[in-house]
């Protein structure tokens, strides 16, 4: 008992170990978090605009260093051809498919009552709605006020105003991108040569990783949308659905969206086939999709994520429901190539970590 009574005297009498500079320290760090949330929050738009930038800027300069490695263009030209090549690429595919996707989408427009009606007094959906009450569900959210003082604004200034967000959001978007090819490499150059000598090859080799990983996603996206494209205009347009070219363009920008998104977009096109066409062809373009997903889903998705991200399905999907619901669909579009930044960059910390435990492993 006197022993254990002298070691709190003895503890007592210490002076303690929090100094000013501690405390100082430590809401200066709570501050500073404090204040990148806000900037966060009150950011958004423009952060999105600029992962949007720096994603297709990834992309492209996969093209531009190999004109410089194997065709031995200089970087300035390497970036004019690319830059050239996609606006050709992408003029012939707006002259070739937008007039006709314009066409039947027009169509589909106005058509669009007639459906909704066909299908709301169809079979399978008076039994969905008295199994879960679809229709007053509806009737609830139109009459939320908020949702009243929405539709009091016209129409059409409604429509001119996001024209004009989209546009000024594209040509901001181009912008970036076009300085971060031009500048980008440089300005990372600049930002590691600042760094230790010691640890510039660590960070060399994370950019590195995350440099390949989200341009093999990207790459791999692309052939993905592609082919869910090509293959549901195909199969709509062989079943005789008028409107195969949107919906199918549609169904391929639905892939943008890892699982989730086919689903989505299978469900929205088989019901429109079964308020269009009957049941019969609804049935086949379910199965369709049902095919498809499994297709895309076991073959196609491992390919892109597993050996080019190397992110699990589930952290994908995990992935996909929270940068979804932070920033809607870019955030999920988005959702992966962020989830493999920090899982890269994770994993440094922890070989970080166990370097300093003194448990040396080989670097990959």
């Amino acid at each position: 008992m006197h022993v254990a009574d002298a070691d709190i005297e003895s503890s007592v009498g210490q002076p303690s170990q929090v100094t000013l500079k501690t405390a100082f320290t430590v809401c200066f760090a709570v501050l500073a978090v404090a204040v990148f949330a806000v900037l966060i929050v009150k950011t958004e738009a423009a952060l999105i605009l600029t992962g949007l930038a720096a994603l297709f800027a990834m992309a492209l300069d996969h093209l531009v260093s190999l004109l410089v490695q194997r065709a031995r263009f200089k970087r300035s030209s390497a970036i004019a051809v690319v830059l050239a090549t996609v606006l050709v690429v992408l003029t012939a595919l707006a002259l070739i498919v937008i007039p006709a996707a314009i066409t039947q989408g027009e169509a589909l427009a106005n058509e669009a009552p007639e459906l909704i009606e066909k299908v709301r007094t169809s079979r399978f959906f008076k039994l969905v709605d008295q199994r879960f009450d679809v229709l007053n569900q509806l009737q609830r959210k139109d009459q939320n006020p908020a949702g009243l003082a929405s539709g009091a604004l016209p129409p059409l200034l409604e429509a001119v105003t996001g024209a004009f967000s989209l546009v000024g959001a594209t040509i901001t978007v181009i912008f970036l991108m076009v300085f971060m090819l031009v500048f980008g490499p440089g300005l990372v150059q600049r930002i590691l040569s600042q760094a230790l000598p010691e640890r510039r090859p660590r960070y060399e080799r994370v950019l590195e990783k995350v440099y390949s990983a989200t341009g093999g996603y990207l790459s791999g996206l692309t052939l993905i949308c592609s082919i869910n494209a090509l293959l549901t205009s195909t199969c709509l347009a062989v079943l005789g659905m008028p409107f195969f070219l949107p919906l199918g363009i549609a169904s391929g920008f639905s892939s943008l969206v890892p699982y989730a998104g086919p689903i989505v977009a299978g469900g929205f096109v088989t019901l429109l086939t079964l308020a269009t066409a009957g049941a019969w062809k609804a049935l086949l373009v379910f199965v369709y999709f049902v095919l498809y997903g499994v297709t895309e889903g076991n073959v196609l998705a491992p390919l892109v994520f597993r050996r080019t991200v190397h992110v699990n399905p589930l952290l994908t999907l995990f992935a996909v429901v929270f940068f979804g619901e932070l920033a809607g669909i870019i955030g999920a579009v988005m959702a992966v190539p962020l989830m493999a930044t920090a899982q890269i960059i994770l994993r440094e910390l922890l070989l970080i970590r166990r370097e300093k435990l003194g448990d040396r492993v080989p670097v990959p």
